[in-house]
């Protein structure tokens, strides 16, 4: 049977176990049992034994200097510490730093682009009234939810300067717009104010996170939803669509006008024209009369009397020419009334003409009788008064 195990192990003994175990892996044969341990070696053994615990060392400092050689990937960076402090920003490709517990790297990205939202979590349904809830300048209720995208413009401030980056662009988000919506009225932030309020929030959040140097910069702001509160929702639903029927009939009205303006520019225009040219019609013909008259008076200087005559002859003459009926002169004192029968009928519609009937075939209208005029008269009275 075996001795009874009444104690721990001798350390002596796993000691020169594990001796025999190492100068076996380099070559040297086992010491005998039961021998001294400070008996006779084998020749060699010593100078193996070292040159192993050498080389072991040399490949445990290989690997060491090894495990310094990183990558930075494109859109990183890497920031260097040593001991813990910041030491440098390394740009993307194939890095090498001393070693952990000397140096460390925490490779950033900066590339990509981080969401965080306010006022809900995934969806619109899924709310959160303490971030969207807010008062405006009118002292009334907006429901507002939007988005913030950031990247990052410093590693070495977001590393330590950011306990927790997004509660930092959270809180920033809120204080930035409950201060514009705090300055602004109801209507305006729910019609036409949308992207002055989400401008003005990019503006004043990227202000307050370089106040605190977080190394982080703000892309867009995203207005997702702005509405009243649901228990007044379907009024202000009403006044949209009013307001909104209110610009369908103002563009309804311009489109109108800029249909009939033109065409009463047009007709203006037309008018215009026309009253300049009867004008200068008007003017002419008044120029040409004066004319004339300025030449008939030159010849009534010359000869008074036939000028006289002349004008008395082509009043006459104008007068007569404009009516159907010619009185005459006589001798006697009597007057002879001259009825142009073809124009009374014609007026009268009794004379018909044949269709076929040319001009050559259609009598003549007798000549009518010559009409002595006033100098022959003058003329006549003078023989007899001779006589």
């Amino acid at each position: 049977m075996p001795p009874p195990n009444d104690g721990p192990p001798d350390l002596d003994e796993i000691l020169r176990k594990l001796q025999q175990k190492i100068a076996g892996l380099f070559g040297a044969r086992p010491r005998a049992p039961g021998s001294p341990a400070g008996g006779p070696q084998m020749p060699g053994m010593g100078a193996a034994v070292g040159g192993g615990i050498v080389f072991i060392v040399l490949l445990i400092v290989a690997i060491w200097l090894a495990s310094g050689f990183y990558i930075v990937e494109e859109g990183r960076r890497g920031v260097v510490l040593r001991l813990g402090r910041f030491l440098e920003v390394t740009m993307p490709g194939p890095r090498w730093h001393i070693p952990y517990p000397i140096e460390s790297v925490e490779v950033v990205n900066v590339s990509g682009v981080r969401t965080v939202e306010v006022g809900y979590r995934g969806n619109a349904k899924n709310k959160q009234p303490q971030e969207a809830l807010m008062l405006t300048d009118d002292e009334n209720i907006v429901d507002v939810q939007f988005a913030i995208q950031y990247t990052l413009k410093s590693p070495e401030d977001f590393l330590f300067n950011n306990r927790n980056p997004e509660d930092n662009v959270l809180q920033a988000a809120e204080t930035s717009i409950r201060e514009v919506v705090g300055k602004s009225k109801m209507d305006f932030v729910l019609n036409q104010g949308r992207s002055e309020v989400a401008s003005r929030v990019k503006v004043l959040m990227q202000q307050i996170l370089d106040r605190y140097k977080t190394g982080i910069n703000i892309t867009t702001v995203n207005l997702q939803n702005v509405q009243a509160p649901e228990q007044v929702q379907a009024s202000f639903e009403d006044v949209v669509r009013a307001g909104q029927d209110r610009e369908r009939f103002k563009n309804e009205g311009q489109a109108y006008a800029n249909d009939v303006i033109p065409k009463a520019k047009g007709v203006a225009a037309r008018l215009i024209e026309e009253a300049n040219g009867y004008k200068q019609s008007i003017v002419s013909t008044a120029q040409g009369d004066a004319s004339r008259f300025r030449q008939v008076l030159a010849e009534y200087e010359k000869a008074p009397q036939v000028t006289r005559e002349r004008i008395y002859l082509d009043t006459m003459q104008q007068i007569m020419g404009s009516t159907s009926k010619v009185i005459v002169d006589q001798k006697g004192g009597q007057n002879l009334l001259y009825l142009p029968l073809n124009e009374i009928m014609r007026m009268t519609g009794q004379v018909t003409v044949e269709p076929r009937a040319s001009a050559a075939e259609t009598p003549a209208a007798p000549a009518p009788e010559p009409i002595p005029s006033r100098r022959d008269s003058l003329r006549s009275r003078d023989r007899e008064a001779a006589r």
